[in-house]
C-alpha cells in the first residue's frame, strides 16, 4: 500500500498558471490562473512577472486551506533549459538562472522552477521539474540536416508524449522501457516521435518541423522559403509569425479552430476539407517516417494532444496508419496528472532524481 504523499503541482504557461495539489493519485484541486496581456505588459521581460505569479499560487494555496508545510514535494513543468535526457530533475539555483537568462531560449514555463525553488528553499521541501521541453534522447544519425552549419535539435512536448507511452504500457501489461512505440503529439504544434526502450531517439521539431498544423507551417521546401525571406517582403518577425502563429491552417482557412475547420467541412466546404486532409497526410506521413526509424518494430501508434479529442481526425489518421501498428488514442494533454504522476514516482523510489547541474 503506497503511502498518499501529498504534492503541489505548477505548470506555468504563456498566459496563464495552472495550479493543483494531489493526495496520492487523486487530484483534490486544481485551478487555471489566467492572465490578460494587460496583466503581463507591465512587465518589461518574463523574470519582472515572477513575485505576481508566484502570488497567484499562493492565492490558491489560501483558498484550499492548503499549507506549504503540508506538502511532500513540488512539481513544476519545466523550462527551455540544458539538452539532456528525460527524467525527473532536482531543481536547483543552476537551473533556474538558466532559465530565467534565457541561455537555451526564453519563455514562460521558467517562472514554474523559479516559484517552486522559492518554496522549496521557505520551506525545506523537494522541488523537481519531469521531462521538460528540453528533453533530448536523439540517436547520433537524427542531429544530421544535410549541413554541416545546422545540426537538428529536439524540440517536443516531451512531458505529454512520455504520459501517454507510459499509459500505453500499462495498458498492454507492459514497460514503457521494453517498448517502441510512435507517438504523435497533437496540438496546436504537433511532434511525431519514435520511442524505442523508453528513449525518444528522433522526433520533429515543434516550431520548425514535421507537418503544418493548426497555427504552424511546419516543414517548408527549402529554396522557395529562401526565396520568401529575401524577397524584401518581409522583416525577421514577419517572417517567424508567418510560420509560427500564423502558418498551418490558419494561414490556408483564417482560422486555427480545427472546431470551426470541422464545422466548415460539415457543410460542404470543400476547400476546407482539402486543407484539413492536407494536415492529416502530412501527419500520416511523419508517422510513417518514425516507423522506418524504428525498422517497423513497433508495438504500437499513440495519438495524444487536444486534437485527438476529434474523431473525425484520428479516425483519419488510424485509417492511414493501421497497417503499421494498432493505434491507441489518448486525447488531451493533462500534463498536471503527468507531473503528479513523474513526482510519485520519485517519492516512491521508482524512478532516480537527477541533478541538473551535473548534465
Amino acid at each position: 500500500m503506497h503511502k498518499e504523499y501529498r504534492l503541489l503541482v505548477i505548470n506555468v504557461g504563456s498566459t496563464s498558471t495552472k495550479v493543483a495539489w494531489f493526495r496520492g493519485n487523486d487530484c483534490m484541486d486544481v485551478e487555471t490562473i489566467r492572465y490578460s496581456s494587460e496583466d503581463l505588459t507591465r512587465y518589461a521581460s518574463v523574470e519582472e512577472q515572477l513575485s505576481f505569479r508566484e502570488r497567484g499560487v499562493l492565492e490558491f494555496l489560501k483558498k484550499n486551506g492548503i499549507g506549504l508545510e503540508d506538502m511532500d514535494m513540488i512539481v513544476s513543468r519545466g523550462g527551455l533549459g540544458r539538452p539532456a535526457p528525460a527524467g525527473a530533475y532536482e531543481i536547483d539555483e543552476t537551473m533556474c538562472r538558466d532559465l530565467l537568462g534565457g541561455k537555451f531560449g526564453k519563455h514562460p514555463s521558467a517562472l514554474g522552477p523559479a516559484i517552486a525553488l522559492d518554496f522549496s528553499k521557505k520551506h525545506g521541501l523537494p522541488a523537481i521539474v519531469i521531462d521538460p521541453p528540453s528533453t533530448d534522447e536523439f540517436q547520433p544519425l537524427a542531429r544530421f540536416s544535410g549541413i554541416p552549419d545546422i545540426e537538428r535539435k529536439s524540440a517536443l512536448h516531451a512531458l505529454n508524449q512520455k504520459a501517454a507511452a507510459r499509459r500505453c504500457a500499462k495498458e498492454l501489461g507492459k514497460q514503457y522501457e521494453e517498448m517502441n512505440l510512435v507517438v504523435a503529439h497533437l496540438g496546436g504544434g504537433i511532434t511525431v516521435g519514435a520511442h524505442q526502450k523508453g528513449r525518444v531517439i528522433d522526433c520533429t521539431h515543434g516550431l520548425a518541423e514535421g507537418p503544418f498544423t493548426p497555427e504552424r507551417a511546419g516543414s517548408l521546401p527549402t529554396a522557395d522559403l529562401l526565396d520568401m525571406a529575401f524577397s524584401g517582403k518581409f522583416e525577421k518577425k514577419q517572417m517567424m509569425r508567418r510560420l509560427v502563429g500564423e502558418g498551418g491552417l490558419f494561414a490556408y482557412l483564417g482560422t486555427n479552430n480545427v472546431e470551426k475547420v470541422q464545422e466548415m467541412i460539415r457543410a460542404g466546404d470543400e476547400t476546407a476539407k482539402l486543407v484539413y486532409e492536407a494536415m492529416v497526410y502530412q501527419i500520416a506521413k511523419e508517422i510513417g517516417s518514425m516507423s522506418v526509424v524504428l525498422k517497423g518494430d513497433i508495438d504500437g501508434i499513440i495519438l495524444t494532444g487536444g486534437l485527438a479529442n476529434s474523431r473525425m481526425l484520428t479516425d483519419l489518421i488510424e485509417d492511414s496508419t493501421k497497417f503499421i501498428a494498432p493505434v491507441f488514442v489518448y486525447p488531451g494533454e493533462d500534463e498536471i496528472s503527468a507531473l503528479a504522476e513523474g513526482g510519485l514516482r520519485v517519492l516512491r523510489g521508482e524512478e532516480e532524481l537527477k541533478k541538473y547541474s551535473s548534465w
